[in-house]
């Protein structure tokens, strides 16, 4: 990766120029309409932060869940299971659905799906229906990401897409730390049902302005352009059998890991599904390497680059939703706030990561990814460091809550940004999506890691005091330390090679 900055200033040698027009005629000109570039923007950040926010609202609302439907705790948890599961499984597969028939017929299917799921949960009559929509909703949230990300990048003149990146990665970053805060609230001053409320005007929106908008090219018209053999595999259905391989893989690990410890880390069930999952997962990879229209773009892991991003994603992944869950946990266990408090204690990190992306897109020398990865991993790392020693039993929100909520919000904010821009600068145009559904698939199965840890490491006894919280916060430590190690590899030494000669240096 470059250290240039991302923007259209860099010279033509820099890796920055990935991002800038290619001659396969997926990217639009700088001189492409503002308003057009307002609605890619629009699109994409208004769909990934429904993805993420529905990620973790619901966390909150479990007890009155339980409350309204007359069922356990244990019940409801699937509530927030059963999104998680199709939204991490499906992300791969629906990066090469949307480079094969397009980016914005994806998220059309997807916005509509999620709205329509949205609004069967609102209705819910029975607890089993409301386990269907949150099925049917990750579903949605799966075809929304990678479309999404996709069309930032590729119907955003070079000259803007530093500011998009930054942008997309702020809707994603706030979306999911300010899913607890958003939960809390809306839970403690009205309903359970207004969490799903709150995804119809917005869905529908999306939609009606998606389906209007028309995006430069759509990768198909490019492949039918070229003729390369190349593109007519790549214009074929991915494999149907690694498909199914991949997503039931994948889904079966994050479901052995979000559930194990409540069937028992060493239980058949557990054991079962980590085991099945991973070899579900590694046939689907290594069919894949061999077929024509492959499920997963296995040759995007040559690119040096781009495989150490989606490392940094899982690492990150795993401390982003390990503190989502502690954050809130702490605030009302040991500081004894109501969940309303605990809702608004926590909006100031999520204010501060989408403050960090909105300035560095904004920025007019952007840094180069592998900055934003190290300063914000190692200022999670700190602040985490700083916690794990020093964490009072007693309330004390502006002089520790408040300062420690800048240090995460800021690290996150960084991290989001500089691993989507990694990611993206390792890769050509045309295959944006299915780039993209990989990392955030790594980076939803490291957030499932973080979440069985963190339960993990607070499952002791009630006159254990705040060391179990402080447990969390020495593995935060630990694991942002890891992404910014790792992030000095994005930096030039390491830049890889050109994938294509589209994408030359």
């Amino acid at each position: 990766m470059s250290s240039q900055p991302l923007s259209s200033a860099a010279p033509p040698s820099s890796p920055a120029t990935v991002l800038s027009p290619a001659p396969d005629g997926l990217t639009p000109s700088a001189a492409a309409p503002a308003r057009s570039t307002r609605t890619a923007v629009l699109l994409a950040c208004g769909g990934s932060f429904l993805a993420f926010l529905d990620a973790t609202i619901t966390n909150l609302a479990v007890p009155d869940l339980a409350r309204d439907f007359e069922v356990g705790v244990t019940s409801v948890s699937w509530v927030v299971t059963l999104y998680a599961l199709p939204f991490a499984a499906l992300l791969a597969p629906a990066g090469r659905l949307a480079d094969l028939f397009g980016r914005r017929r994806l998220f059309v299917a997807g916005a509509a799906l999620f709205t329509a799921a949205s609004l069967l949960a609102v209705v819910a009559p029975v607890f089993p229906v409301l386990l269907a929509a949150r099925a049917v909703q990750g579903v949605g949230a799966a075809l929304l990401i990678p479309a999404s990300f996709a069309i930032v990048l590729a119907d955003t003149p070079p000259d803007r897409r530093a500011a998009a990146i930054g942008l997309w990665s702020a809707s994603a970053g706030l979306a999911a730390v300010a899913g607890p805060a958003v939960g809390g609230i809306l839970v403690d001053v009205a309903s359970w049902r207004v969490l799903f409320c709150i995804n119809l005007p917005i869905g529908l929106w999306l939609i009606e302005r998606a389906v209007r908008y028309q995006p430069r090219a759509t990768p198909t018209e490019i492949g039918a352009s070229t003729g390369a053999g190349a593109d007519t595999a790549r214009r074929r259905a991915p494999d149907a059998l690694a498909t199914v391989l991949l997503a039931g893989g994948i889904g079966a690990v994050v479901l052995s890991l979000t559930e194990a410890q409540r069937w028992g880390w060493a239980s058949p069930a557990t054991l079962g599904f980590l085991l099945g999952g991973a070899l579900s997962t590694v046939a689907a990879v290594g069919r894949s390497a061999r077929h024509p229209a492959p499920a997963i773009e296995v040759d995007l892991w040559r690119s040096p680059g781009y495989a150490v991003a989606n490392v940094i994603s899982a690492l990150f992944g795993a401390a982003l939703y390990a503190s989502l869950l502690l954050g809130v946990l702490f605030l009302v266990e040991a500081w004894q706030y109501s969940v309303l408090t605990a809702g608004l204690a926590m909006t100031p990190a999520a204010g501060w990561a989408a403050l960090v992306g909105i300035s560095i897109g904004r920025s007019r020398r952007q840094p180069a990814p592998w900055v934003l990865v190290v300063v914000g991993g190692a200022l999670i790392a700190a602040t985490s460091l700083v916690l794990a020693i020093w964490l009072p039993a007693d309330a004390r929100f502006l002089t520790v809550w408040l300062p420690a909520g800048l240090g995460l919000g800021v690290g996150i904010g960084a991290v989001s940004v500089g691993v989507s821009s990694a990611a993206a600068l390792a890769v050509e145009p045309r295959r944006f999506a299915a780039a993209v559904g990989l990392n955030i698939a790594a980076r939803q199965v490291g957030g499932a890691i973080g979440v069985a840890a963190t339960a993990l490491l607070l499952d002791r006894q009630p006159g254990d005091g705040i060391g179990p919280f402080q447990d969390v916060y020495w593995m935060m430590a630990a694991l942002c330390g890891a992404v910014a190690v790792v992030g000095l590899l994005l930096r030039p030494s390491r830049r890889p090679g050109p994938l294509t000669p589209e994408v030359g240096r």
